[in-house]
């Protein structure tokens, strides 16, 4: 081959993610036979990020139990990994197939017959004075993670900007630490986008039980110091002194390749239920995407979760290989703070009722939500059994009453075989 020649590296997946690994394995698993190249732009291998806010801030998990696949994996099953490679940009050369060119930072050249983006997204950065001092972080990589833990074992103020579950996550970990930690929330109450106020409102109170302070309502106006962070100015004219900052204030998606391709994006990568682009040989697949709602079909969502990067690269590993696999998924997520495990299925956007089940004061409890009379998700902290009943029941397209799920008397599994039986 030529010199200035590409690489034919067959079916390109951009983005060596949870969702990209998962399409590469995806398509083995399918039968296909065509070279596989998965590319990322980190020098580690596919690896999982939930931990980064949970055990592995803590040091209880080391980072080899992080990987999501041992090495001799990708050998076996003929996928090759690309490391430390990030594609500054792609053309098609033949937009029809989906075939075309992409090009590395450091001057690769690379010609596929397929392509996936899985390329996942970045921190949302804050820009106002002082946000480049040392000292501030963000959370979304392994090296992000490591450089926390060690500056944290040093500090004894801790600020946590963004009251969503990676910040909530950070400010558990440092408290348990010892840590004077403050959480500062811009909205009126904690992880206002994902919970009702019931739950917002129960976790406020639990991290300020546990010894964190969480101011709401608080707008961050400037960070202040001299080569490093010291403190955090909020718009009331409160100053908190600050060792070290966390900064969890939502992720953007990596849309800039699917721009160059002249793919539809609207606050991400716009997919069909088949996790097409508006080029249809063309699939994307995780955090870098929206999609139609993964239930109901309807409208069109963002989800960041494991459990969407999964279920979305096997479909759309099948939309490559011209399979027809739309299948119906149930969104679920979770966090841990301190002792608390908040499990959520389905997704809760647009409720009209919600109905309380069990006690919040006892730190297990669950909040199941409706929309016009059907059950449509559900929060549980340290109610497992309530998460699982309504993940099984949303799996399967029913519904529960909302005048009895709130009787801890009866079980929601009893509900689900009344449920049944008059279906």
């Amino acid at each position: 081959m030529n010199s200035s020649d590409p690489e034919r590296v067959g079916t390109l997946i951009v983005g060596a993610s949870q969702a990209g690994l998962q399409l590469a394995t995806s398509l083995r698993e399918l039968g296909a036979t065509d070279p596989i190249t998965l590319l990322g732009g980190e020098v580690r291998p596919p690896y999982q990020r939930p931990p980064l806010s949970k055990r592995f801030l803590k040091g209880e998990l080391p980072e080899e139990g992080l990987a999501l696949r041992d090495e001799g994996f990708y050998a076996s099953n003929a996928i090759e990994l690309i490391r430390g490679e990030w594609v500054d940009s792609i053309r098609l050369t033949d937009p029809v197939a989906g075939a075309g060119e992409a090009l590395t930072r450091n001057g690769r050249r690379l010609a596929f017959t397929k392509l996936a983006l899985t390329v996942g997204g970045t921190p949302r950065r804050m820009r106002v004075p002082g946000h480049d001092l040392a000292g501030i972080h963000y959370l979304r990589d392994v090296d992000d993670a490591l450089a926390l833990r060690r500056e944290l074992d040093a500090a004894e103020r801790v600020v946590v900007v963004g009251g969503g579950f990676v910040g909530l996550e950070a400010a558990a970990a440092a408290r348990a630490a010892g840590k004077d930690v403050t959480v500062v929330e811009a909205a009126d109450r904690l992880m206002a986008r994902a919970v009702a106020p019931a739950v917002s409102d129960f976790y406020a109170e639990a991290h300020r039980r546990r010894g964190t302070t969480v101011r709401l309502g608080a707008m961050v106006t400037a960070f202040t110091g001299s080569e490093r962070v010291q403190a955090v100015e909020l718009s009331d004219g409160t100053t908190l002194p600050a060792d070290v900052v966390v900064v969890g204030v939502g992720l953007e998606p990596r849309t800039e390749l699917a721009e160059q391709l002249g793919l539809r994006v609207e606050h991400g990568i716009v997919v069909d239920a088949y996790a097409r682009t508006s080029n249809p040989a063309i699939v994307a697949a995780g955090d870098c995407t929206v999609l139609p709602h993964p239930l109901t079909r309807q409208g069109q969502v963002r989800i960041e979760s494991v459990q969407n990067a999964v279920a979305q690269a096997q479909v759309a590993a099948a939309s490559l290989l011209g399979h027809s696999s739309e299948t119906r998924s149930v969104p679920w997520f979770w966090s841990d703070q301190a002792d608390l495990k908040l499990q959520i299925a389905g997704l809760s956007t647009g409720y009209d009722d919600c109905v309380v089940r069990g006690d919040p004061v006892t730190e297990r409890f669950s909040v199941l939500y409706y929309k016009v009379g059907r059950l449509i998700a559900c929060d549980s902290v340290n109610a497992p059994r309530d998460y699982m009943a309504v993940r099984k029941v949303l799996g399967d397209g029913g519904t529960l009453p909302a005048d009895r799920v709130g009787d801890e008397a009866v079980s929601l599994k009893e509900l689900m075989s009344a449920s049944a039986t008059l279906a």
